[in-house]
C-alpha cells in the first residue's frame, strides 16, 4: 500500500512574500544559455559517450548557437579531463564559445581542475557545494558555519589559482540541492562566495541557483529566485542562474517562472536528458521563446538534423511527443483538427496574414524543417474530409467539391480501418482512382459522337452492358447532358447531375484537365466519379460514368 504519510514538503519558503514575477506574463528575451549535455546529460547515459561523440556532439552545440558550454567534470575521472584536452590542445573551441568545467569545493579536485584548463583562452568554473538540510544533516554531518566554510575556501582557492597561472577565468558558484535549503542560508552563503570575488562590471560571477531535486510547485522557485536576486551583494556585477531539473514534471515552468523572477542564464540540456527525470529541456525553453515572437538566441530551423545527431551521439530517442522535436508533435489525425488546420492555410494562402495563426499548430511547422504532407496530416482511420482533401489537394493538385471530399474521407477512414494502418499520401491518391476514377463496370461507354442541330447538341452514344452493345441518340443543353439524356433512356436510369466542378491538373497550354460528376438518386443518395484527359469533355464523361457506376454498386 502507498503511505503518503511518510512524506513532507521539503521546500522552504522566503521570509516574506516574493511575487513581483506574478505580475508578467511572458519570457521577453533570451537567457543566457549554457548547455551541460556534456556533463550532466553525459553523466546520465547509460554507456557515456566516447571521445569522437563528444567532440561531434560539441560541434553541434556551437552549430546550435551555445555560447557557454560545460564540458564536464575534469578531475572526476580521466575520460572527461581527456576530452578537455582534446578541446584546448586540438583547437577545437571558436573564440565566441566559453567552456565551463565544474568542480566540487575540495582542493585537491580544484587545482587538478585548474591544471586541466592550462592553455584555454577562456573559460568559467564552476564550483558547488552541497547546502540543503538533508545533505547537512545526513551526508555532510557538519553545521551551517562548516559548509559556508567549504564554499568560501573554495572560492578563495579560485582565485588564488586564477591569479597564479594569469588564466582568463570566470568564476560560478552553486549551492547545490538549493530547492532544500533555507533561502535566508542559501543567500549568506552566495553573499559570502561574492565578498571573496568582489565581481566587477568587467568580470562578473555567476550564482547558480539549481533545482537540484525537484521540491515544490514552480511558483515556490519563482519566488525563491526572487528573493535571491532582491538580495544578492553586487548585483549588479552577478549573473543569477538557474539550473533545473525534473522530478516533478515542472523542469519547463520552473525556469520559464525563475527568469520572469529575475534569473539572467540557464543551464540545460538539448531534449532534457539528465539524472533521474532528466535536466529541463531547452529546446522546448528555446521554442516556447520563438512561438511567442522572442528571439531565443538558438537555431533549430534544422529540427530532424539535431534530433538526429543527438540520438546518434547518445543513443536516446527523442521521444514522438517531446515539444516541438517529436516526431507526432505536428501530426493531426483527428478529422476536425485536420479541418481546422486545412481552412487555416487557406486563410493564410489568400490573406498573407503576418503573424501566424492557424489553429492546433503553435508554430509554422516549415520553421523546424518539418512539412504539412508528411509531418501535419496524417491519415488513419480517426481522420476526416478536412485531411484528406488538404493531402489530395497539396500533393497532387485535386480540388474535391466539398460533398465528394467528404465521400472520400470515409472511403480513407474505411480503409485505414480495415488496414489498421496510417494511409501515406501515395496510398490516399490510389484509393481516390481506384474508387472515384475510370470506373467502367458494370456500364461502359465506347464511343461517343455529336452533333449540332436545331440549335442544341445531339449525344451518339456507344454503349456496352452485359455484353450487350447499344448505340443511343440523345439531345441536351450541352454535351455532358445529351451523354447523361442517352444513358438515361438506354438503360432506364432514374439520377439527377447535381455537381459538376472541373480545373487543370498541370499550368501549361497541353495540361490534363479533372473533372467531378456527382449524382443523385432518387433516394437522396449521392455517388461521385472523376475523369483526367486532355479533352475536359471527355474527363466530364469518364466522371459520369463512373459516378453511374458507383451508384450501381
Amino acid at each position: 500500500m502507498m503511505n503518503h504519510s511518510k512524506y513532507r514538503r521539503q521546500y522552504y519558503m522566503p521570509p516574506y512574500p516574493c511575487m513581483k514575477w506574478a505580475e508578467k506574463d511572458y519570457v521577453d528575451k533570451a537567457p543566457v544559455w549554457c548547455s551541460v549535455d556534456l556533463r550532466d546529460g553525459n553523466q546520465a547515459l547509460v554507456v557515456p559517450m566516447t571521445l569522437e561523440q563528444k567532440i561531434g556532439f560539441f560541434k553541434l552545440l556551437c552549430k546550435v548557437g551555445f555560447k557557454e558550454i560545460e564540458v564536464g567534470f575534469p578531475a572526476a575521472s580521466e575520460t572527461e579531463y581527456t576530452f578537455l584536452r582534446a578541446l584546448i590542445e586540438q583547437n577545437l573551441i571558436p573564440d565566441d564559445v566559453t567552456i565551463q568545467v565544474l568542480t566540487q569545493a575540495r582542493e585537491h579536485i580544484i587545482r587538478k581542475t585548474f591544471e586541466a584548463l592550462e592553455g584555454a583562452k577562456q573559460a568559467i568554473v564552476h564550483v558547488y557545494n552541497s547546502t540543503s538540510v538533508a545533505q547537512r544533516e545526513q551526508v555532510f554531518h557538519k553545521s551551517k558555519e562548516e559548509i559556508l566554510k567549504i564554499a568560501v575556501d573554495g572560492a578563495e582557492l579560485l582565485k588564488k589559482l586564477t591569479e597564479e597561472t594569469g588564466g582568463n577565468y570566470r568564476f560560478e558558484y552553486s549551492p547545490e540541492s538549493f530547492t532544500g535549503t533555507e533561502p535566508e542560508y542559501a543567500l549568506e552563503v552566495c553573499n559570502a562566495v561574492l565578498d571573496v570575488w568582489k565581481p566587477t562590471a568587467d568580470n562578473k560571477a555567476i550564482i547558480n541557483l539549481p533545482v537540484t531535486v525537484e521540491h515544490s510547485m514552480p511558483h515556490v522557485y519563482a519566488s525563491q529566485i526572487e528573493y535571491m536576486c532582491e538580495n544578492l551583494k553586487y548585483r549588479e556585477n552577478v549573473i543569477v542562474s538557474l539550473h533545473p531539473h525534473n522530478d516533478r514534471g515542472c523542469g519547463v515552468a520552473d525556469t520559464e517562472m525563475g527568469l520572469l523572477a529575475g534569473a539572467d542564464r540557464v543551464e540545460g540540456t538539448l531534449f532534457g536528458n539528465g539524472e533521474r527525470t532528466g535536466n529541463v529541456d531547452v529546446v522546448t525553453l528555446a521554442m516556447n521563446m520563438y512561438s511567442q515572437g522572442v528571439d531565443p538566441e538558438l537555431d533549430f530551423s534544422n529540427m530532424p538534423e539535431v534530433c538526429e545527431a543527438y540520438e546518434k551521439f547518445t543513443g536516446m530517442k527523442v521521444n514522438e511527443r517531446s515539444p516541438y522535436a517529436g516526431a507526432l508533435v505536428f501530426a493531426a489525425f483527428s478529422g476536425s483538427h485536420q479541418d481546422a488546420i486545412a481552412k487555416g492555410m487557406h486563410y493564410r494562402e489568400e490573406h498573407d496574414p503576418e503573424h501566424w495563426t492557424v489553429p492546433y499548430l503553435p508554430i509554422d511547422p516549415t520553421d523546424v524543417s518539418r512539412n504539412y504532407d508528411a509531418d501535419v496530416i496524417r491519415i488513419n482511420s480517426q481522420s476526416g474530409k478536412g485531411g484528406v482533401g488538404y493531402i489530395l489537394e497539396h500533393n497532387f493538385g485535386l480540388n474535391l467539391p466539398p460533398k465528394m471530399r467528404e465521400a472520400m474521407g470515409y472511403a480513407a477512414k474505411d480503409e485505414s480501418d480495415h488496414k489498421n494502418k496510417e494511409l501515406l499520401p501515395e496510398e490516399i491518391f490510389e484509393l481516390f482512382k481506384k474508387k472515384f476514377e475510370g470506373l467502367n463496370a458494370p456500364y461502359n461507354i465506347t464511343e461517343v459522337h455529336f452533333k449540332q442541330e436545331n440549335g442544341g447538341i445531339t449525344a451518339e452514344v456507344h454503349t456496352e452492358y452485359q455484353g450487350k452493345r447499344e448505340v443511343t441518340y440523345a439531345p441536351g443543353n450541352g454535351r455532358l447532358n445529351a451523354v447523361s439524356n442517352a444513358l438515361k433512356k438506354c438503360f432506364g436510369l432514374q439520377y439527377n447531375l447535381v455537381t459538376y466542378q472541373e480545373h487543370a491538373l498541370e499550368a501549361s497550354s497541353s495540361s490534363r484537365a479533372i473533372a467531378y460528376v456527382g449524382i443523385q438518386k432518387p433516394d437522396g443518395k449521392l455517388y461521385w466519379g472523376a475523369g483526367v484527359d486532355s479533352d475536359i469533355i471527355r474527363a466530364s464523361i469518364d466522371a459520369l460514368l463512373t459516378a453511374i457506376n458507383n451508384s450501381a454498386i
